[in-house]
């Protein structure tokens, strides 16, 4: 059983179907990724999975069991983490204010013994922001603030990881660095479920990908698979199905809706 599942979720705002009809899944141990044109769905998606929006209609499980009615915080004791588009750092605190926060919250209702200084510095170090971690976080590059959001998600020791454009902001080097992060914390047990405009670090990470267009899923494979899917092309590309040579997807831009 996947560890993720949404069944037949709908969301609509008035007259507009923001979503139709979408399941998809994630597994443990695993990234998966949610991709599709801007104004495709992905964030009202990720929005309905962590509790942000009521869907209008489906369902959302968590290893089974039905989550849709549960509050944001009930889904986060249940293992549910999320980072977001828009960064939700708290900007006059440090990098390491920022983490330990979230630790120190965690330690309220953990049933472990959270050492909260050790757990703190061994984030930072994970993520690769210990070097910054006396910065104030409104002084941090993008991609540092989007890390420092990371670390603070992992401090809840979570089973679901939610990533909403994690790869915005960060430069060649951060992003590989990143997918070798991401690979790991998989290899780990921890379930991923990431929307990226990214595709060269979907492509790298992902064990299988969705994809969205106008709220309702195309397509869902391998990174392979969704390579070479000319529905995949034409909603990137707005292009025939037979005028995109697939290997193009994998460098394609992602405002094929604006």
């Amino acid at each position: 059983m996947p560890l993720l599942q949404t069944a037949e979720v709908v969301v609509r705002f008035g007259g507009i179907h923001a979503l139709s009809g979408v399941d998809l899944d994630a597994e443990e141990g695993c990234v998966t990724g949610l991709i599709g044109p801007n104004g495709a769905g992905k964030t009202t998606t990720m929005n309905v999975i962590s509790g942000l929006q009521s869907p209008t209609r489906g369902r959302v499980f968590l290893d089974g069991g039905d989550i849709t009615s549960k509050s944001v915080h009930k889904r986060a004791r249940l293992g549910l983490a999320r980072t977001f588009q828009r960064l939700e750092v708290f900007g006059s605190l440090s990098a390491r204010d920022n983490v330990r926060v979230a630790v120190e919250l965690h330690r309220r209702y953990s049933r472990t013994k959270v050492d909260v200084e050790e757990t703190t510095l061994a984030l930072l170090e994970r993520t690769g922001i210990a070097g910054l971690s006396d910065q104030r976080a409104d002084t941090l590059s993008t991609g540092a603030a989007r890390l420092t959001e990371l670390a603070r998600a992992l401090a809840t020791s979570p089973r679901l990881l939610l990533l909403d454009e994690p790869g915005s902001g960060l430069d060649s080097a951060e992003s590989e660095a990143f997918g070798h992060l991401l690979g790991e914390l998989a290899a780990e047990g921890l379930g991923i479920l990431m929307v990226e405009h990214d595709m060269e670090l979907v492509m790298q990470v992902c064990t299988r990908i969705h994809v969205l267009d106008f709220g309702v899923k195309i397509a869902e494979g391998t990174p392979a698979e969704i390579r070479g899917d000319p529905r995949v092309q034409a909603a990137y590309l707005g292009a025939d199905d037979e005028a995109v040579p697939p290997e193009e997807l994998e460098g394609a831009p992602a405002g094929g809706h604006q």
